[in-house]
């Protein structure tokens, strides 16, 4: 099948029928074809207005169709942070994401995604599918290429694309710039990371409670670590040094890249370290951690495995230990694949690689980006995210089950039983009572399914994203879930907080850990670094000359907010040079509200200056939202001989 439009049918009957195409292709050049403006849109991120074509002209433009639950699409990201940085000034990357699910269509939720995955170009959502109707898209991901003046010259559909892609941006740009119609001056835009700071937790994905030892794992993904704390929250310690590699070592050398899920044999921790695309070992004892599987590169879809420790995987989401062999989520493949520690193999076990609900012999199903796994020891039991729905594979028999929930394009909130019942895209899952609990991500509920009667109902959640306590709790897409000595324990991945469930009485408290901060403290600010800025202008006032003066920094926050101890809190003050008037430290880091800073006035005359005030402000419980202003104060003055008129310049405001 040689010609591009014959295969672009066919990948366009497989996504329509819910399927993800068996391969992936580049299209063959054709006539040029104006490429449409980019209307349509519900809201941009990542910029502080909509982008146009015709104001990028000049540039080379790559659109990337994408979706934030599709483990394909997120696999293009670091290929677009490559040619970001390949071509800063020729290249503008603009995401457009057209939601596959109703959650996905929220402009906050596609806010969060961005700061997890650290995208920093623009992103429009698409929600409408208004911009992916105008360009004939027709799968997830799929990235089509502008020239600088304006038309389409390529399209990837799929992944894997990134020679092909860097080769087509290197040859227009030689192109247009022989002719002389490149813009090569750098952009820049306003990140949704400068406004918000960070926290205790980054996006938490996975949670382990291990009865025996009172203790609790917790994959902090967005910071590349494990957090261990005892079920009441106190640190015990944590694992890895906060960098995003693929590195052995003592807990403090050691490093992970998003790390997911958990599983504890002993002493040895069991992690699947996904974006390293690699299992992790972490002796507890001695304090080492090693990889036992994978060597840092993404596994080609439909790869057969072979020596566990130089065999490639492809996101390994989470994983479960059952005899001497563990049985591992591989999100990327759509596969379960198997790592026997007797032969030191690692293997596809279940699965085809195919992206569909298909019940069938182990070899002969399919799965959709599965997320999740436990197991009984007998069983396993799998939340099968793209899909929908929670499937159970009989060990003995070889076969797998769909024991509940819809297809790739049949999601919702509905309990019930067997098909009648709808999640959205569920990510963990966890035994209970001879139950498994779900934690059915999109719909912000955890469910109750008993796997013998195929019947699921709402256990926790209200359905609306939140982060309340108490019997009418409500979370944030949680990812992971684990139950001992009459609790639950849950990574509410986009509150940034591990969640606690008395299971008698259904209350929900949030989990407060003591003396964790993130691993790496941001630097100081400069007067060219205002995130998220608020500019404030006073009316001109009267000081005296050689008074005891002060400028007063108070700033009221929001309600149940403080500041962040461990964020760098920095004032700065800017007077033009030959003022009558001296501060002795204009630049300073501070812990506390009301800041009084002295200074002295030496002459009398008219003056001026500004004065700025970074400040970074946190929930009261150091989880969920911590949030970045930049206030800037522009103060006219008169220095005056009256000692009469007021000491204190007053710089006041609120935020929100």
């Amino acid at each position: 099948m040689n010609d591009w439009k014959a295969r672009f049918v066919l990948f366009s009957i497989l996504f329509l029928s819910g399927m993800t195409p068996l391969f992936s292709f580049q299209m063959e050049k054709q006539a040029k074809v104006r490429a449409p403006e980019l209307s349509g849109g519900r809201s941009w991120l990542n910029t502080e207005k909509p982008l146009s074509l015709a104001a990028l002209k000049g540039k080379i433009v790559l659109l990337d169709f994408w979706t934030y639950g599709c483990i394909n699409c997120i696999h293009i990201i670091p290929d677009l942070k490559k040619l970001e940085a390949k071509y800063p000034n020729n290249l503008v990357v603009i995401g457009v994401h057209s939601a596959k699910f109703d959650n996905e269509k929220d402009t906050e939720n596609i806010r969060k995604i961005i700061l997890r995955y650290e995208v920093e170009h623009p992103v429009v959502n698409d929600a409408d599918f208004k911009i992916w109707e105008q360009y004939a898209v027709r799968a997830y991901p799929t990235q089509v290429m502008i020239d600088p003046n304006g038309y389409i010259v390529n399209q990837f559909v799929g992944e894997g694309h990134f020679a092909e892609t860097d080769q087509a941006i290197a040859e227009t740009i030689l192109e247009f710039r022989k002719k002389g119609q490149l813009n090569e001056q750098p952009l820049k835009f306003a990140l949704e990371r400068a406004k918000v700071g960070d926290l205790p937790l980054a996006f938490p994905g996975k949670v382990l409670a291990d009865e025996k030892s009172k203790r609790l794992f917790i994959a902090d993904s967005n910071h590349n670590r494990i957090v261990v704390t005892n079920l009441e929250g106190k640190l015990i310690s944590t694992i890895g040094n906060g960098k995003a590699a693929l590195t052995n070592g003592n807990f403090e050398t050691a490093s992970f890249y998003r790390p997911q899920g958990l599983f504890l044999d002993g002493k040895n921790l069991y992690v699947a370290d996904t974006e390293n695309h690699a299992i992790r070992r972490v002796n507890l004892q001695t304090k080492q951690v090693e990889t036992i599987s994978g060597n840092g590169k993404q596994a080609a879809w439909r790869s057969v495995g072979g020596n566990a420790k130089t065999s490639e995987l492809s996101s390994p989401w989470d994983l479960v230990k059952v005899g001497n062999a563990l049985y591992i989520a591989i999100a990327g493949t759509h596969q379960i694949w198997k790592l026997d520690f007797d032969k030191q193999i690692v293997a596809p076990f279940a699965g085809t690689g195919a992206e569909a609900r298909l019940d069938a012999p182990i070899a002969e199903a399919a799965f959709g980006q599965p997320s999740g796994i436990v197991s009984d020891g007998k069983k396993l039991w799998i939340a099968d995210s793209e899909s929908n729905i929670i499937r159970e594979i009989d060990l003995q028999k070889e076969t797998v089950e769909t024991l509940v929930g819809g297809d790739l394009y049949e999601f919702g909130d509905r309990d019930g039983e067997e098909d009648d019942v709808l999640l959205q895209h569920p990510l963990g899952v966890t035994l209970y009572n001879g139950k498994v609990l779900i934690a059915d991500t999109y719909n912000h509920k955890i469910k109750l399914l008993d796997a013998e009667k195929r019947t699921v109902e709402t256990f926790l959640g209200t359905g609306k994203s939140g982060q309340t306590d108490g019997k009418a709790a409500t979370f944030y897409e949680p990812g992971g879930l684990s139950a001992v000595d009459g609790k639950l324990f849950i990574a509410d991945t986009n509150n940034q907080a591990i969640r606690v469930v008395d299971l008698k009485t259904k209350e929900v408290s949030t989990l407060k850990i003591e003396g964790l901060t993130p691993p790496v403290i941001a630097t100081d600010e400069t007067e060219s670094a205002s995130p998220n800025l608020k500019e404030i202008k006073l009316e001109a006032q009267e000081i005296g000359v050689g008074a005891a003066n002060s400028l007063v920094f108070n700033v009221k926050l929001p309600e149940g907010f403080h500041l962040n101890p461990s964020a760098p809190q920095r004032y700065e003050i800017f007077a033009p040079e030959g003022q009558s008037i001296k501060f002795s430290n204009p630049a300073q880091k501070f812990k506390k509200l009301p800041l009084i800073i002295p200074f002295q006035t030496i002459a009398q005359g008219a003056s001026n200056i500004k004065a700025k005030l970074t400040v970074y402000y946190c929930r009261e419980d150091n989880t969920g939202v911590c949030l970045i202003k930049s206030l800037v104060w522009n103060v006219p003055f008169k220095i005056v001989k009256n000692k009469k008129v007021p000491a204190r310049i007053e710089l006041t405001t609120s935020v929100e």
